[in-house]
């Protein structure tokens, strides 16, 4: 097994997302919601915030005790509705949360679970891809970069893969950080 292999298995999806993902789903099957709508602005402020702590500590296996910010936690949950329902989805996940439309406030929970799910595996195989590159010498990272087009430039599309492949090379560790996710797509095939 090569170095670029063994690698590639530590940041395989069922070492990395899986992983992530199940902690995620964990924080959301755990926490207490005290009523399936909420009416107020500040009760849904207060219980998103709370939520999102209490993913955060999942995933990242916090101290109980870790109290967390909850300006930071707030500004976290904007961004991930925001991402999900649109510029100023903080506000339509409001109206899910107060009127039960569209999978209401439990949607909105696991919206936010899955947010923080995917942020943070993001950034994981981030720092294992770069703490990767960084181990080798520029030689050793052309020769890994040739391997990976040599093992895996069938999957790529063809456009990158041309002539002498410079865009992988000069890109390798955005390369690889999109790997983990290529072998996902695989994996799912057929399911």
């Amino acid at each position: 097994m090569t170095q670029l292999d063994r690698f590639l298995k530590d940041i395989d999806p069922a070492r990395t997302l899986d992983v992530i993902a199940e902690r995620a789903d964990h924080a959301l099957n755990t926490f207490h919601v005290p009523s399936a709508l909420i009416e107020r602005w500040g009760k849904f402020c207060a219980l998103l915030t709370s939520f999102y702590l209490h993913v955060q500590k999942a995933i990242l296996r916090l101290p109980p005790h870790y109290e967390g910010n909850a300006e930071f936690e707030w500004a976290g949950c904007r961004e991930i509705l925001n991402k999900a329902y649109g510029h100023s989805g903080y506000k339509a996940a409001f109206e899910m949360a107060r009127t039960g439309n569209e999978g209401g406030l439990y949607q909105v929970l696991k919206t936010i679970a899955h947010g923080l799910a995917d942020q943070y595996a993001k950034q994981e195989i981030a720092a294992r891809t770069w703490s990767y590159i960084n181990s080798m010498t520029v030689d050793e990272q052309f020769s890994s970069a040739r391997e990976y087009l040599a093992k895996y430039g069938h999957l790529l599309p063809s456009e990158l893969t041309e002539g002498s492949a410079a865009r992988i090379i000069d890109n390798f560790a955005e390369v690889l950080q999109e790997y983990t996710r290529l072998a996902e797509k695989l994996r799912n095939i057929g399911r």
